[in-house]
C-alpha cells in the first residue's frame, strides 16, 4: 500500500462472513465496501506454509488445484485490532490477513483502477484504455 493511505481505509467497521454463500463482506470506516469470494481469499493466504519461507515457495506457490473443502469458509476470528483469522474446510487456520492486505488486493474497480495507477473518474480508466 502506499504511504498516503490514511487509518479510515484500513479499518473495517464491519465484516461479515457469509458460509452459505462463501463471501467475506469487510465495510472500512471510509465507507468503501470489499467483498471476497471465499477461492480468492484462500488464494490470499499470507501465511508461511502457503507462501513459503527462508527462501523457499510455498504450498501455493505450486499452483494446486484447491478442493471444495479447502475454499469452504468454516469461522473468522479477529487477530488484534489489525486482522483476520479464516477457518477453512480442510483445517486450515494459520493465516493472519492483515486489514491493510485485505484493502489492498480489493477487487472492485475503483481499487482495481487505483493498483494500475490510473486516476479514478479518468476517461481512460473509464474505458479501460491505456
Amino acid at each position: 500500500m502506499t504511504a498516503d493511505v490514511d487509518a479510515s481505509s484500513t479499518t473495517p467497521t464491519r465484516i461479515h462472513a457469509d458460509r452459505a454463500a462463501g463471501t467475506l463482506e469487510l465495510e472500512w470506516q471510509d465507507g468503501h465496501l470489499t467483498t471476497y469470494i471465499a477461492h480468492d481469499l484462500r488464494w490470499l493466504c499470507p501465511c508461511a506454509f502457503c507462501r513459503g519461507e527462508a527462501g523457499l515457495p510455498g504450498w501455493l506457490d505450486t499452483s494446486p488445484t484447491l478442493t471444495s473443502e479447502q475454499t469452504r469458509l468454516v469461522d473468522v476470528h479477529l487477530v488484534g485490532s489489525y486482522a483476520i483469522a479464516p477457518t477453512w474446510g480442510d483445517g486450515h487456520h494459520t493465516g493472519y490477513y492483515p486489514f491493510r492486505l485485505l484493502r489492498d488486493r480489493c477487487s472492485c474497480p475503483e481499487c482495481t483502477i487505483r493498483r494500475a495507477g490510473r486516476p479514478t473518474g479518468s476517461r481512460n480508466a473509464m474505458e479501460g484504455s491505456p
